[in-house]
Protein backbone atom coordinates (compact mmCIF):
# COMPACT_ATOMS: atom_id res chain seq x y z
CA UNK A 1 0.00 0.00 0.00
CA UNK A 2 1.01 3.19 -0.96
CA UNK A 3 2.09 6.51 1.96
CA UNK A 4 -0.70 8.39 0.31
CA UNK A 5 -3.50 5.45 1.03
CA UNK A 6 -2.11 4.39 3.92
CA UNK A 7 -2.80 8.20 5.35
CA UNK A 8 -5.80 8.27 3.54
CA UNK A 9 -6.82 5.38 5.33
CA UNK A 10 -5.63 6.11 8.77
CA UNK A 11 -7.90 9.44 8.35
CA UNK A 12 -11.03 7.26 7.67
CA UNK A 13 -10.69 5.39 10.81
CA UNK A 14 -9.95 8.61 12.66
CA UNK A 15 -12.46 10.71 11.24
CA UNK A 16 -15.49 9.23 10.10
CA UNK A 17 -14.91 5.57 11.36
CA UNK A 18 -17.36 4.46 13.97
CA UNK A 19 -14.43 4.97 16.54
CA UNK A 20 -14.37 8.51 15.58
CA UNK A 21 -14.58 11.50 18.12
CA UNK A 22 -17.60 13.58 17.87
CA UNK A 23 -17.05 17.45 16.60
CA UNK A 24 -17.55 19.81 19.32
CA UNK A 25 -20.92 21.90 18.90
CA UNK A 26 -20.09 25.67 20.15
CA UNK A 27 -20.78 27.48 18.17
CA UNK A 28 -22.67 25.54 15.58
CA UNK A 29 -26.19 27.36 14.34
CA UNK A 30 -29.53 26.53 15.38
CA UNK A 31 -31.15 24.20 12.83
CA UNK A 32 -33.81 26.37 10.55
CA UNK A 33 -36.88 24.09 11.64
CA UNK A 34 -36.91 24.89 15.30
CA UNK A 35 -35.84 28.11 14.88
CA UNK A 36 -39.08 28.47 12.78
CA UNK A 37 -41.30 26.99 14.84
CA UNK A 38 -40.48 29.05 17.23
CA UNK A 39 -40.82 31.98 15.54
CA UNK A 40 -44.28 31.09 14.54
CA UNK A 41 -45.56 30.13 18.40
CA UNK A 42 -44.45 33.34 19.49
CA UNK A 43 -46.51 35.32 16.35
CA UNK A 44 -48.89 33.56 17.40
CA UNK A 45 -48.69 34.38 21.57
CA UNK A 46 -48.50 37.91 20.48
CA UNK A 47 -51.41 37.57 18.10
CA UNK A 48 -53.42 35.87 20.78
CA UNK A 49 -52.86 38.61 23.28
CA UNK A 50 -53.64 41.18 20.76
CA UNK A 51 -57.12 39.61 20.56
CA UNK A 52 -57.64 38.85 23.98
CA UNK A 53 -56.76 42.79 24.70
CA UNK A 54 -60.11 44.22 24.80
CA UNK A 55 -61.75 41.55 26.89
CA UNK A 56 -59.27 41.66 29.47
CA UNK A 57 -59.12 45.62 29.45
CA UNK A 58 -63.03 45.24 30.45
CA UNK A 59 -62.47 42.57 32.57
CA UNK A 60 -59.82 44.15 34.46
CA UNK A 61 -61.80 47.62 34.64
CA UNK A 62 -65.27 46.08 35.08
CA UNK A 63 -64.35 42.87 37.14
CA UNK A 64 -61.27 42.58 38.27
CA UNK A 65 -60.93 46.50 39.71
CA UNK A 66 -64.63 46.27 41.44
CA UNK A 67 -63.83 43.07 42.98
CA UNK A 68 -60.75 43.88 44.54
CA UNK A 69 -62.15 47.28 45.56
CA UNK A 70 -64.72 45.48 47.25
CA UNK A 71 -63.01 43.19 49.33
CA UNK A 72 -60.86 46.35 50.82
CA UNK A 73 -63.53 48.45 51.27
CA UNK A 74 -65.20 45.74 53.69
CA UNK A 75 -62.40 46.18 55.83
CA UNK A 76 -63.35 50.19 56.17
CA UNK A 77 -66.44 52.14 57.38
CA UNK A 78 -66.49 53.85 53.93
CA UNK A 79 -69.89 55.37 53.24
CA UNK A 80 -71.87 58.03 51.34
CA UNK A 81 -69.30 60.54 53.15
CA UNK A 82 -66.38 58.56 51.11
CA UNK A 83 -67.77 59.03 47.63
CA UNK A 84 -66.00 61.45 46.49
CA UNK A 85 -62.83 61.23 48.22
CA UNK A 86 -62.41 57.05 48.78
CA UNK A 87 -59.39 57.41 50.47
CA UNK A 88 -60.50 58.84 53.19
CA UNK A 89 -62.76 56.32 54.66
CA UNK A 90 -61.20 54.75 57.78
CA UNK A 91 -59.53 51.51 58.47
CA UNK A 92 -61.93 49.44 60.40
CA UNK A 93 -60.06 46.02 60.09
CA UNK A 94 -62.44 42.59 60.99
CA UNK A 95 -65.26 45.24 62.88
CA UNK A 96 -67.83 44.97 59.80
CA UNK A 97 -67.52 41.33 59.98
CA UNK A 98 -67.84 41.12 63.33
CA UNK A 99 -70.80 43.30 63.86
CA UNK A 100 -72.97 40.47 60.91
CA UNK A 101 -72.75 38.13 64.05
CA UNK A 102 -74.92 40.38 65.70
CA UNK A 103 -76.86 41.84 62.83
CA UNK A 104 -80.79 39.85 63.44
CA UNK A 105 -81.74 40.61 59.97
CA UNK A 106 -78.84 39.40 58.25
CA UNK A 107 -79.36 35.94 60.23
CA UNK A 108 -82.72 36.03 59.18
CA UNK A 109 -81.71 36.58 55.53
CA UNK A 110 -79.33 33.95 56.15
CA UNK A 111 -82.34 31.33 57.27
CA UNK A 112 -84.20 32.71 54.55
CA UNK A 113 -82.02 32.58 51.81
CA UNK A 114 -81.25 28.71 53.28
CA UNK A 115 -85.34 27.79 53.50
CA UNK A 116 -85.00 28.99 49.64
CA UNK A 117 -82.16 27.06 48.88
CA UNK A 118 -83.28 23.97 50.44
CA UNK A 119 -86.66 24.11 48.87
CA UNK A 120 -86.26 25.43 45.79
CA UNK A 121 -83.61 24.00 43.81
CA UNK A 122 -85.00 20.19 44.44
CA UNK A 123 -88.06 21.21 43.33
CA UNK A 124 -86.30 22.97 39.84
CA UNK A 125 -84.34 20.07 39.47
CA UNK A 126 -87.31 17.49 39.73
CA UNK A 127 -89.57 19.70 37.62
CA UNK A 128 -86.84 20.18 34.67
CA UNK A 129 -86.09 16.60 34.84
CA UNK A 130 -89.34 15.42 34.20
CA UNK A 131 -90.25 17.70 31.78
CA UNK A 132 -86.97 16.65 29.74
CA UNK A 133 -88.20 13.06 29.91
CA UNK A 134 -91.12 13.40 28.69
CA UNK A 135 -90.81 15.65 26.13
CA UNK A 136 -88.09 13.67 24.82
CA UNK A 137 -90.39 10.42 24.68
CA UNK A 138 -93.65 10.71 25.75
CA UNK A 139 -94.70 13.68 23.98
CA UNK A 140 -94.77 13.26 20.04
CA UNK A 141 -97.04 16.08 18.93
CA UNK A 142 -96.31 19.71 19.00
CA UNK A 143 -92.65 19.37 20.97
CA UNK A 144 -91.61 22.31 19.92
CA UNK A 145 -94.43 24.40 21.28
CA UNK A 146 -93.78 22.75 24.64
CA UNK A 147 -90.12 23.36 24.65
CA UNK A 148 -90.74 26.92 23.86
CA UNK A 149 -93.47 27.28 26.72
CA UNK A 150 -91.21 25.68 29.50
CA UNK A 151 -88.09 28.04 28.47
CA UNK A 152 -90.09 31.49 27.93
CA UNK A 153 -89.80 32.26 31.39
CA UNK A 154 -86.24 32.03 31.80
CA UNK A 155 -86.29 34.90 28.95
CA UNK A 156 -89.20 37.07 29.91
CA UNK A 157 -88.58 39.58 32.84
CA UNK A 158 -88.84 39.62 36.48
CA UNK A 159 -91.29 42.89 35.69
CA UNK A 160 -93.70 40.58 33.59
CA UNK A 161 -93.31 37.70 35.67
CA UNK A 162 -94.26 39.41 38.77
CA UNK A 163 -97.10 40.51 37.16
CA UNK A 164 -98.30 37.36 36.17
CA UNK A 165 -97.61 35.76 39.64
CA UNK A 166 -99.55 38.76 41.32
CA UNK A 167 -102.50 37.81 39.00
CA UNK A 168 -102.34 34.62 39.59
CA UNK A 169 -101.90 35.12 43.51
CA UNK A 170 -103.96 38.44 43.81
CA UNK A 171 -106.71 37.13 46.84
CA UNK A 172 -109.69 38.62 45.31
CA UNK A 173 -109.48 38.88 41.84
CA UNK A 174 -106.27 36.24 41.35
CA UNK A 175 -106.72 33.14 39.36
CA UNK A 176 -106.32 30.48 42.34
CA UNK A 177 -109.21 33.16 44.13
CA UNK A 178 -111.17 32.00 41.26
CA UNK A 179 -111.26 28.68 41.20
CA UNK A 180 -111.22 28.17 44.91
CA UNK A 181 -114.37 30.51 45.14
CA UNK A 182 -116.28 27.93 42.57
CA UNK A 183 -115.72 25.29 45.33
CA UNK A 184 -116.98 28.06 47.99
CA UNK A 185 -113.63 28.38 49.44
CA UNK A 186 -111.54 32.13 50.50
CA UNK A 187 -108.11 32.39 49.12
CA UNK A 188 -105.84 33.32 51.39
CA UNK A 189 -103.24 36.52 50.53
CA UNK A 190 -100.69 34.71 49.88
CA UNK A 191 -97.99 37.36 49.56
CA UNK A 192 -99.18 39.53 52.86
CA UNK A 193 -98.74 35.66 54.72
CA UNK A 194 -95.64 35.02 56.74
CA UNK A 195 -96.66 31.22 56.36
CA UNK A 196 -97.04 31.56 52.37
CA UNK A 197 -95.07 34.01 50.94
CA UNK A 198 -91.58 32.65 51.26
CA UNK A 199 -93.48 28.91 49.60
CA UNK A 200 -95.20 31.45 46.67
CA UNK A 201 -91.68 32.66 45.62
CA UNK A 202 -90.00 29.48 45.50
CA UNK A 203 -92.98 28.51 43.45
CA UNK A 204 -92.31 31.57 41.12
CA UNK A 205 -88.80 30.35 40.99
CA UNK A 206 -88.89 26.61 40.36
CA UNK A 207 -91.65 27.83 37.73
CA UNK A 208 -88.90 30.38 36.10
CA UNK A 209 -86.27 28.46 36.51
CA UNK A 210 -87.34 24.93 35.48
CA UNK A 211 -86.59 25.95 31.61
CA UNK A 212 -83.25 26.01 31.90
CA UNK A 213 -82.66 22.57 33.80
CA UNK A 214 -85.28 20.88 31.25
CA UNK A 215 -83.08 22.11 28.68
CA UNK A 216 -80.16 20.68 29.63
CA UNK A 217 -81.17 17.28 30.56
CA UNK A 218 -83.14 17.56 27.44
CA UNK A 219 -79.18 17.72 25.62
CA UNK A 220 -77.92 15.07 28.08
CA UNK A 221 -81.07 12.68 27.21
CA UNK A 222 -80.61 12.98 23.39
CA UNK A 223 -76.48 12.04 23.95
CA UNK A 224 -77.37 8.77 25.28
CA UNK A 225 -77.17 6.04 22.89
CA UNK A 226 -80.56 4.39 21.77
CA UNK A 227 -78.45 0.73 21.88
CA UNK A 228 -78.38 1.17 25.67
CA UNK A 229 -81.82 1.55 25.98
CA UNK A 230 -82.87 -1.04 23.34
CA UNK A 231 -80.38 -3.78 25.60
CA UNK A 232 -81.78 -2.87 28.53
CA UNK A 233 -85.65 -3.29 27.03
CA UNK A 234 -84.06 -6.70 25.81
CA UNK A 235 -83.23 -7.87 28.65
CA UNK A 236 -86.45 -7.23 30.37
CA UNK A 237 -86.14 -3.81 31.83
CA UNK A 238 -89.25 -1.90 32.08
CA UNK A 239 -89.88 1.82 32.36
CA UNK A 240 -89.49 2.59 36.12
CA UNK A 241 -86.21 -0.07 35.63
CA UNK A 242 -84.64 1.29 32.69
CA UNK A 243 -84.98 5.46 34.16
CA UNK A 244 -83.08 4.48 37.29
CA UNK A 245 -80.74 2.15 36.10
CA UNK A 246 -79.77 3.40 32.67
CA UNK A 247 -80.85 6.79 32.80
CA UNK A 248 -80.16 8.32 35.85
CA UNK A 249 -76.44 6.91 36.02
CA UNK A 250 -75.60 8.36 32.22
CA UNK A 251 -77.30 11.86 33.15
CA UNK A 252 -75.35 12.13 36.53
CA UNK A 253 -72.69 14.81 35.27
CA UNK A 254 -75.60 16.75 33.82
CA UNK A 255 -77.40 16.61 37.31
CA UNK A 256 -74.01 18.42 38.80
CA UNK A 257 -73.94 20.96 36.18
CA UNK A 258 -77.80 21.93 36.94
CA UNK A 259 -77.31 21.31 41.06
CA UNK A 260 -74.37 23.26 41.31
CA UNK A 261 -75.61 26.34 38.74
CA UNK A 262 -79.31 26.52 40.35
CA UNK A 263 -77.91 26.44 43.76
CA UNK A 264 -75.32 29.37 42.77
CA UNK A 265 -78.73 31.25 41.52
CA UNK A 266 -80.65 30.14 44.22
CA UNK A 267 -78.36 31.26 47.07
CA UNK A 268 -78.31 35.10 45.22
CA UNK A 269 -81.79 35.10 44.78
CA UNK A 270 -83.07 38.69 44.92
CA UNK A 271 -85.34 39.52 42.00
CA UNK A 272 -88.17 37.27 43.50
CA UNK A 273 -88.34 38.99 47.08
CA UNK A 274 -87.25 42.53 45.51
CA UNK A 275 -90.30 42.70 43.12
CA UNK A 276 -92.62 40.83 44.68
CA UNK A 277 -92.74 41.15 48.53
CA UNK A 278 -89.64 44.02 49.19
CA UNK A 279 -88.46 41.35 51.96
CA UNK A 280 -91.98 41.26 53.73
CA UNK A 281 -94.12 40.65 55.38
CA UNK A 282 -91.88 41.47 58.75
CA UNK A 283 -88.57 40.24 56.74
CA UNK A 284 -90.36 36.83 56.04
CA UNK A 285 -88.75 37.11 52.44
CA UNK A 286 -85.28 38.83 53.60
CA UNK A 287 -82.44 37.20 51.77
CA UNK A 288 -79.04 38.25 51.65
CA UNK A 289 -78.86 39.60 48.48
CA UNK A 290 -81.90 41.45 49.22
CA UNK A 291 -80.26 42.53 52.74
CA UNK A 292 -76.75 43.65 51.15
CA UNK A 293 -78.56 45.92 48.80
CA UNK A 294 -80.77 47.87 51.27
CA UNK A 295 -77.68 48.35 53.69
CA UNK A 296 -75.60 49.64 50.67
CA UNK A 297 -77.70 51.92 48.14
CA UNK A 298 -80.82 52.40 51.03
CA UNK A 299 -78.38 53.34 53.93
CA UNK A 300 -74.87 53.83 52.09
CA UNK A 301 -73.30 51.33 54.28
CA UNK A 302 -70.75 50.38 51.75
CA UNK A 303 -68.18 48.86 54.02
CA UNK A 304 -70.77 46.75 55.88
CA UNK A 305 -72.21 45.91 52.54
CA UNK A 306 -69.18 44.31 50.93
CA UNK A 307 -68.48 42.69 54.04
CA UNK A 308 -71.69 41.05 53.92
CA UNK A 309 -71.71 40.33 49.87
CA UNK A 310 -67.94 38.54 50.83
CA UNK A 311 -69.85 36.09 53.28
CA UNK A 312 -72.59 35.41 50.98
CA UNK A 313 -69.34 34.65 48.63
CA UNK A 314 -67.82 32.28 51.19
CA UNK A 315 -70.70 30.74 51.75
CA UNK A 316 -71.52 30.21 47.94
CA UNK A 317 -68.08 28.89 47.52
CA UNK A 318 -68.00 26.21 50.56
CA UNK A 319 -71.55 24.87 48.87
CA UNK A 320 -70.34 24.36 45.52
CA UNK A 321 -67.23 22.71 46.66
CA UNK A 322 -69.26 20.19 48.91
CA UNK A 323 -71.56 19.82 45.67
CA UNK A 324 -68.60 18.88 43.74
CA UNK A 325 -67.09 16.61 46.36
CA UNK A 326 -70.57 14.82 47.09
CA UNK A 327 -71.50 14.61 43.70
CA UNK A 328 -68.03 14.15 41.09
CA UNK A 329 -67.15 10.47 42.85
CA UNK A 330 -70.84 9.49 41.71
CA UNK A 331 -70.38 10.58 38.27
CA UNK A 332 -67.34 8.75 37.30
Amino acid sequence: MSTTAAKAAAEDRGGNGPGAAAEPTAGREVPEAPRRRRDRLSTQNVAGWFYSAPFLSLFLTFMALPIVATLVMSFTDFGLRNVTDPFSAEFVGLENYTKLVEDEKFVRSLLNTGYFVVLGVPLTIGSGLVAAVLLNSGIDRMRTFFRVGFYAPVVTAIVAVAVIWRFVLDPSEGLIAGLAGQIGLDSPDFLASETLAMPSLIAMAVWRNMGTAMVLFLAGLQAIPSEVREAARIDGAGIVQEFRTITVPLLRPTMLYVAVMTTIGFLNVFEEPFVMTDGGPSDSTLTVSLHMYREGFDFFHMGYASAMAYVLFVIVLAVTLLQLRLLKDKTR
